[in-house]
Protein backbone atom coordinates (compact mmCIF):
# COMPACT_ATOMS: atom_id res chain seq x y z
CA UNK A 1 0.00 0.00 0.00
CA UNK A 2 1.17 3.51 -0.92
CA UNK A 3 1.25 6.64 1.27
CA UNK A 4 -1.62 8.16 -0.34
CA UNK A 5 -3.36 5.02 0.18
CA UNK A 6 -2.64 4.07 3.90
CA UNK A 7 -3.40 8.14 4.63
CA UNK A 8 -6.45 7.27 3.02
CA UNK A 9 -7.43 4.17 4.94
CA UNK A 10 -6.54 5.78 8.02
CA UNK A 11 -8.95 8.66 7.04
CA UNK A 12 -11.53 6.45 6.55
CA UNK A 13 -11.01 4.23 9.36
CA UNK A 14 -11.46 7.89 11.42
CA UNK A 15 -15.21 8.13 9.91
CA UNK A 16 -16.64 5.24 10.28
CA UNK A 17 -15.33 3.22 7.38
CA UNK A 18 -17.47 4.98 5.24
CA UNK A 19 -17.31 8.23 3.19
CA UNK A 20 -18.59 10.50 0.30
CA UNK A 21 -16.56 10.85 -2.66
CA UNK A 22 -16.72 15.03 -1.63
CA UNK A 23 -16.12 14.57 2.01
CA UNK A 24 -12.78 12.11 1.12
CA UNK A 25 -11.91 15.17 -1.24
CA UNK A 26 -12.55 17.42 1.78
CA UNK A 27 -10.26 15.54 4.33
CA UNK A 28 -7.81 15.42 1.69
CA UNK A 29 -8.11 11.95 -0.57
CA UNK A 30 -7.54 12.56 -3.93
CA UNK A 31 -10.21 11.48 -6.37
CA UNK A 32 -7.63 9.24 -7.89
CA UNK A 33 -6.62 7.67 -4.59
CA UNK A 34 -10.35 6.51 -4.27
CA UNK A 35 -10.39 5.24 -7.72
CA UNK A 36 -7.24 3.40 -7.56
CA UNK A 37 -8.49 2.47 -3.88
CA UNK A 38 -11.64 0.67 -6.19
CA UNK A 39 -9.61 -1.05 -8.70
CA UNK A 40 -7.86 -2.63 -6.26
CA UNK A 41 -10.50 -3.77 -3.98
CA UNK A 42 -9.53 -1.78 -0.88
CA UNK A 43 -12.90 0.04 -1.27
CA UNK A 44 -16.39 -1.21 -2.36
CA UNK A 45 -18.76 1.30 -3.81
CA UNK A 46 -22.26 1.51 -2.01
CA UNK A 47 -23.55 3.65 -4.69
CA UNK A 48 -23.46 6.93 -6.23
CA UNK A 49 -20.47 8.84 -4.78
CA UNK A 50 -20.78 6.62 -1.73
CA UNK A 51 -17.65 4.14 -0.61
CA UNK A 52 -16.99 1.96 2.25
CA UNK A 53 -13.32 0.40 2.99
CA UNK A 54 -13.89 -3.32 2.32
CA UNK A 55 -12.56 -4.13 5.53
CA UNK A 56 -15.01 -2.84 7.47
CA UNK A 57 -17.66 -5.80 7.45
CA UNK A 58 -21.23 -3.90 6.68
CA UNK A 59 -23.46 -4.02 10.16
CA UNK A 60 -27.44 -4.00 10.25
CA UNK A 61 -27.90 -0.81 9.82
CA UNK A 62 -25.72 0.01 7.13
CA UNK A 63 -28.56 1.34 5.15
CA UNK A 64 -29.61 4.10 7.58
CA UNK A 65 -25.55 4.67 7.39
CA UNK A 66 -25.42 5.40 3.59
CA UNK A 67 -28.87 7.76 3.92
CA UNK A 68 -27.13 9.79 6.53
CA UNK A 69 -23.98 10.43 4.55
CA UNK A 70 -25.85 10.95 1.26
CA UNK A 71 -28.94 12.58 2.66
CA UNK A 72 -27.36 14.53 5.87
CA UNK A 73 -30.73 16.91 6.19
CA UNK A 74 -32.88 13.74 6.10
CA UNK A 75 -33.68 12.00 10.08
CA UNK A 76 -34.72 8.44 10.36
CA UNK A 77 -38.30 8.17 10.90
CA UNK A 78 -41.68 6.18 11.43
CA UNK A 79 -40.73 2.13 10.92
CA UNK A 80 -36.93 2.41 10.27
CA UNK A 81 -37.03 4.71 13.70
CA UNK A 82 -39.37 1.54 15.32
CA UNK A 83 -37.19 -0.53 14.00
CA UNK A 84 -34.07 0.74 15.82
CA UNK A 85 -36.03 1.49 18.67
CA UNK A 86 -37.19 -2.00 19.21
CA UNK A 87 -40.52 -1.13 19.25
CA UNK A 88 -42.15 -3.16 15.91
CA UNK A 89 -42.37 -6.40 14.90
CA UNK A 90 -42.33 -4.51 10.94
CA UNK A 91 -39.61 -5.19 8.82
CA UNK A 92 -38.83 -2.11 7.39
CA UNK A 93 -38.01 -2.85 3.50
CA UNK A 94 -37.29 0.89 2.99
CA UNK A 95 -35.66 3.69 4.76
CA UNK A 96 -38.13 6.00 5.88
CA UNK A 97 -36.74 9.47 6.38
CA UNK A 98 -38.26 12.77 6.87
CA UNK A 99 -37.55 15.73 5.16
CA UNK A 100 -38.06 19.67 5.83
CA UNK A 101 -41.32 20.63 3.93
CA UNK A 102 -40.22 22.11 0.40
CA UNK A 103 -37.56 19.63 -0.05
CA UNK A 104 -36.80 17.95 -3.36
CA UNK A 105 -36.96 14.14 -2.96
CA UNK A 106 -33.63 12.71 -2.89
CA UNK A 107 -32.79 10.03 -6.26
CA UNK A 108 -30.93 7.25 -4.80
CA UNK A 109 -30.19 3.96 -6.50
CA UNK A 110 -29.85 2.16 -2.83
CA UNK A 111 -31.80 2.52 -0.13
CA UNK A 112 -34.94 2.58 -1.42
CA UNK A 113 -36.31 5.51 0.58
CA UNK A 114 -39.97 6.51 1.82
CA UNK A 115 -39.68 10.01 2.24
CA UNK A 116 -42.33 12.10 4.28
CA UNK A 117 -42.12 15.80 4.52
CA UNK A 118 -42.77 18.10 7.86
CA UNK A 119 -42.36 21.26 8.56
CA UNK A 120 -41.73 23.88 11.70
CA UNK A 121 -41.65 21.68 15.01
CA UNK A 122 -42.91 18.64 13.82
CA UNK A 123 -39.26 18.20 11.21
CA UNK A 124 -36.87 19.66 13.92
CA UNK A 125 -38.29 18.10 17.43
CA UNK A 126 -36.87 15.11 19.19
CA UNK A 127 -34.32 14.60 16.89
CA UNK A 128 -31.18 12.33 18.22
CA UNK A 129 -28.28 11.88 16.95
CA UNK A 130 -26.63 8.20 17.26
CA UNK A 131 -23.25 7.05 16.34
CA UNK A 132 -23.63 3.61 14.11
CA UNK A 133 -20.31 2.19 13.22
CA UNK A 134 -18.78 5.93 13.85
CA UNK A 135 -21.02 7.85 11.99
CA UNK A 136 -23.65 9.87 13.45
CA UNK A 137 -27.20 9.60 12.19
CA UNK A 138 -29.87 11.94 12.74
CA UNK A 139 -33.20 9.21 14.18
CA UNK A 140 -36.51 10.61 15.91
CA UNK A 141 -36.80 9.61 19.40
CA UNK A 142 -38.65 6.96 21.07
CA UNK A 143 -41.75 9.42 21.98
CA UNK A 144 -41.24 11.23 19.10
CA UNK A 145 -41.58 8.35 16.67
CA UNK A 146 -44.60 7.13 18.18
CA UNK A 147 -46.52 10.58 18.02
CA UNK A 148 -45.39 10.42 14.19
CA UNK A 149 -46.72 6.82 13.43
CA UNK A 150 -50.01 8.31 14.78
CA UNK A 151 -49.65 11.51 12.85
CA UNK A 152 -49.34 9.06 9.36
CA UNK A 153 -51.75 6.41 10.36
CA UNK A 154 -53.90 6.44 7.71
CA UNK A 155 -50.81 5.71 5.42
CA UNK A 156 -48.95 2.66 8.06
CA UNK A 157 -51.92 1.50 9.12
CA UNK A 158 -53.68 2.25 12.70
CA UNK A 159 -52.58 -1.35 13.95
CA UNK A 160 -48.84 -0.14 13.26
CA UNK A 161 -49.30 2.77 15.70
CA UNK A 162 -50.90 0.93 18.39
CA UNK A 163 -48.25 -2.06 18.52
CA UNK A 164 -45.52 1.06 18.69
CA UNK A 165 -47.83 2.68 21.61
CA UNK A 166 -47.91 -0.78 23.13
CA UNK A 167 -44.29 -1.49 22.92
CA UNK A 168 -43.58 1.72 23.97
CA UNK A 169 -45.33 1.50 27.41
CA UNK A 170 -43.68 -1.41 28.49
CA UNK A 171 -40.25 0.07 28.45
CA UNK A 172 -38.84 0.99 31.97
CA UNK A 173 -37.59 4.36 30.75
CA UNK A 174 -40.65 5.93 29.61
CA UNK A 175 -41.90 9.27 29.66
CA UNK A 176 -45.62 9.86 29.11
CA UNK A 177 -45.46 13.61 29.29
CA UNK A 178 -42.88 13.88 26.63
CA UNK A 179 -45.20 11.23 24.42
CA UNK A 180 -47.94 13.72 24.98
CA UNK A 181 -45.51 16.95 24.72
CA UNK A 182 -44.81 15.36 20.79
CA UNK A 183 -48.33 14.17 20.65
CA UNK A 184 -49.47 18.00 20.84
CA UNK A 185 -46.63 18.99 18.23
CA UNK A 186 -47.70 16.40 16.16
CA UNK A 187 -51.55 17.22 16.74
CA UNK A 188 -52.58 13.57 17.29
CA UNK A 189 -53.19 14.15 21.08
CA UNK A 190 -57.11 12.82 20.77
CA UNK A 191 -56.11 9.99 18.52
CA UNK A 192 -53.81 9.07 20.82
CA UNK A 193 -55.14 9.67 24.14
CA UNK A 194 -58.26 6.70 24.05
CA UNK A 195 -55.63 3.94 23.40
CA UNK A 196 -53.25 5.36 26.06
CA UNK A 197 -55.82 5.10 27.96
CA UNK A 198 -56.63 2.01 27.15
CA UNK A 199 -53.21 0.55 26.98
CA UNK A 200 -52.21 1.77 30.76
Amino acid sequence: MGEGTEKAREVFLDHGGILRSSEASRLGIHPQTLLRMAQAGLLEKEGRGLYRLAEIEPGGNLDLIKVAKLVPQGVVCLISALSFHGLTTQIPYKVYLALPQGTKKPILTYPPLKVVWLSGEAYSAGIGRHGIEGVRVRIYTREKTVADCFKFRGKLGTDVAIEALRDYLQLAQRDLDELLRFARIDRVEKAMRPYLEALL
